[in-house]
């Protein structure tokens, strides 16, 4: 190494990596690939200390969200009483009808029913620990090639991003497609570095696993990761396309037995296949799962089919600026504008490789092609389905930014230089204000925080840009080169000095400064909504991080859909309906355009009755959050509940949950989710109830939105039999009539059933 002229040698403008001397053993990758970065003494503790703050902060109480989303609870209740209901993922454990998705995110959770007991923990607390998870396999997959602190600032990235903290205390199934997809991320990126097989296999049977999590959500990112690895795998094209063709075969027996399993089932001695039209699980995968939701046209669904259209529908505005607009913007765009300006940035700089460290840029920018295409592929699909899109749906899309920001960043700030120093400025001023738009949705939340955040941020962004420019720390050097690639074949120091960098003079102290204030302001919104979300119990179908925002939903809950709409902060429940409906909860965006009337009064959601008749449930009828069980309806239900198939019947699947979880029997859920499955049908609902298999019929939610009569307490149900939106059938509808002219009525407070074993 060539001493510096005072005899002491020259330091690089920007911290490197401990990088194990020349000639010695790496300390993990293949035998022919690139090698992984060797860590330093910190990594071990400061991954231990991330997954711990990240325990801490999904765990924190846990329990007061109760039992969530209780649509997928009471399944979990079913499936911890009766095995069938646990292999095809049963609404009750008498075998009614599914849930409508495949049921692996259900196991789990039901497995640890079946060992501590119905309760908020044995149900949340799976979700949670797949969230340390998830953070804990990111870091590992970023480390193994950009080093330890890229890989703690993607896991933290991850941990506090707001949809993502929502999503892995909640126990919808997106926590566990979310750790499936960074397993099988991972797991190519590990076949892109020897090109082995069993890598590959591996990958495929996660995305088998999440197509039985969340159907074909799951392979939104596979053409992207088959496309990098056919161009850039180290093994030649004709075994290239051989061990993707393997792959496939494994993603498709992975998730093809239990899918054959289920068709070839007779129909007669399984549940109906909730969400479907014709009991058939294809039907749900391509249509109302599958292609429905890209073109607006998934007959049965909340808000019926076919409004997709140009540039918008009943799932609101479709567009580039999709997840940048009010109600989602909060959920996940924080970092976005920073992970898209990286991702570009590094592939530039990769592009053409020195041929000292050939393979290794190769390797790197095979990773930023791997993660910036599974971004790339999910953001053009969320931003332009016209189909059901939540707003917690972009959890899909948490770690993909996560990885994309901490190996960006971490490589633009070995390299050094004026180019990469202005990228990493830019990329800063960026961020900080964009979270000050964010941040500014909520003019009355934390009002200090989105001046500070700014100020700070742009003052990172000028220390950066200073320290880029100052004389001596504009070279680019080896040492940037070798370090960042971690494999010590270059001496950094020697080409430092030949550069002129400073001895760890006022430029490095300048920029280390500055990219420690960039970092976090950077994290300072998504912390902030993360904590307001950890401290906000959490319920319904449809759930957002952070507090409410103008033009969006934002809040605790509601309903997307509508043009625009304003925050509302009334006095309806939390979770609420909100947009253009004040007094709706902290609300929101608005309602997809629906035909007919209100209902007659319902005591939480609308204002003006949306709600079920006698006033029970939440937000619309009881679809959306189900209904409030008091102790003299829950002993009234119980009540010789043995003697039946199933204690009850209730018209939408949150009205049948509730009653199910608060009694531990068996409740059909009439119609499914919406209440639009043609399931049970009228003819089959009367021998069920000739048989003497059903004791009562729970009143309210008179059709959810799969039509029914319209007018008198359905919730929001079209006009006529089948008039409802998305022409959904009238059996529940037909039903509730039958039920209500022929058998005796019990009005229990403000419940009202019907004792199918008395005549009127």
């Amino acid at each position: 190494m060539t001493p510096h002229p005072s005899g002491t040698p020259a330091r690089p403008p920007y911290p490197t990596p401990a990088t194990p001397p020349q000639g010695a053993p790496p300390a993990s990758g293949g035998p022919s690939g690139p090698h992984p970065v060797a860590d330093p003494r910190w990594a071990r503790p400061a991954l231990l200390a991330l997954l711990l703050v990240t325990a801490l902060l999904y765990l924190w109480s846990l329990s007061s969200s109760g039992y969530a989303n209780q649509f997928y609870s009471a399944a979990v209740q079913a499936g911890s009483e009766s095995w069938k209901a646990f292999f095809f993922g049963s609404s009750d454990a008498a075998n009614a009808i599914t849930v409508d998705k495949p049921p692996a995110a259900l196991w789990p959770m039901a497995l640890s029913v079946r060992l501590f007991g119905l309760n908020s923990w044995a149900i949340l607390v799976p979700e949670a620990l797949m969230g340390v998870a998830t953070v804990g396999v990111l870091y590992a997959a970023v480390r193994r090639r950009f080093g330890a602190g890229a890989g703690l600032l993607a896991g933290g990235a991850l941990a506090v991003t707001p949809v993502a903290a929502l999503m892995f205390r909640f126990n919808n199934p997106d926590a566990l497609l979310c750790l499936l997809m960074v397993c099988a991320v991972a797991a190519v990126l590990r076949a892109l570095d020897d090109g082995r097989t069993k890598w590959l296999l591996l990958a495929g049977f996660c995305f088998g696993l999440g197509f039985l999590t969340k159907t074909l959500q799951a392979w939104l990112i596979l053409p992207a990761l088959a496309a990098v690895y056919a161009c850039c795998a180290p093994v030649a094209l004709r075994r290239r396309l051989g061990q993707l063709l393997l792959a496939g075969l494994a993603m498709v027996v992975s998730a093809g037995w239990w899918v054959a399993i289920v068709e070839l089932w007779p129909a007669s001695s399984r549940p109906y296949i909730g969400g479907s039209q014709h009991n058939s699980f294809l039907e749900l995968t391509f249509g109302y799962n599958g292609f429905g939701r890209i073109s607006g046209n998934e007959t049965g669904s909340v808000g019926g089919g076919g409004r997709g259209g140009h540039g918008g529908g009943g799932w609101g505005q479709t567009g580039i600026t999709r997840l940048f607009s009010s109600d989602m913007g909060g959920q996940i765009s924080w970092l976005l504008p920073a992970a898209l300006i990286l991702l570009v940035a590094a592939v530039c700089v990769l592009w053409r490789a020195r041929r000292a460290v050939a393979a290794e840029q190769a390797a790197q920018r095979a990773e930023f092609l791997v993660w910036g295409g599974a971004l790339l592929m999910t953001f053009t699909i969320f931003s332009f389905m016209s189909g059901i899109f939540h707003q917690y749906y972009n959890i899909a899309l948490a770690p993909y930014i996560a990885a994309l920001v901490g190996m960006g960043a971490t490589l633009l700030w070995r390299r050094g230089g004026r180019l990469a120093g202005a990228v990493l400025a830019g990329t800063a001023a960026v961020t900080a204000g964009w979270s000050f738009v964010l941040l500014d949705r909520s003019p009355q939340w934390l009002p200090w925080l989105r001046w500070t955040v700014l100020v700070l941020g742009l003052l990172a962004a000028a220390g950066l840009l200073v320290a880029a420019v100052r004389p001596g720390a504009a070279s680019r050097t080896a040492a940037a080169d070798g370090d960042a690639a971690g494999n010590g074949a270059v001496d950094g120091n020697e080409d430092a000095h030949r550069a002129g960098a400073p001895r760890g003079g006022a430029g490095r102290r300048i920029a280390v400064l500055a990219g420690g204030l960039a970092v976090v302001t950077a994290l300072a919104g998504p912390v902030a909504y993360t904590l307001d979300t950890v401290n906000t119990p959490k319920n319904g179908s449809i759930i957002t991080a952070g507090p409410a925002v103008r033009g969006g939903m934002g809040g605790h809950g509601g309903f997307p859909g509508g043009r625009g709409g304003r925050m509302w902060r009334g006095a309806g429940a939390k979770g609420g309906m909100p947009g253009g409906v004040p007094g709706a909860g902290r609300g929101g965006q608005g309602l997809p355009p629906m035909a007919g009337g209100p209902g007659r009064g319902g005591k939480q959601g609308f204002p003006g009755g949306f709600g079920e008749r006698g006033g029970r449930g939440g937000g619309m009828g009881g679809l959306l959050n189900g209904s409030k069980v008091s102790d003299r309806a829950e002993a009234l239900v119980s009540k010789d509940a043995d003697h039946y198939t199933w204690a009850a019947a209730a018209i939408g699947a949150q009205n049948a949950a509730s009653y199910q979880l608060a009694t531990q029997k068996p409740v059909m859920s009439i119609g499914g989710f919406n209440g639009s499955d043609p399931s049970p049908t009228l003819a089959q609902f009367k021998k069920d109830v000739a048989d003497g298999k059903i004791h009562y019929f729970i009143a309210g939610g008179r059709g959810g939105f799969g039509g029914g009569k319209g007018g008198r307490g359905g919730a929001m149900a079209g006009p006529g039999g089948k008039g409802g939106p998305g022409g959904a059938s009238g059996d529940s509808s037909t039903i509730s009539s039958w039920v209500e002219k022929t058998f005796h009525k019990v009005t229990v407070g403000s419940a009202t059933f019907y004792d199918l074993t008395r005549k009127a």
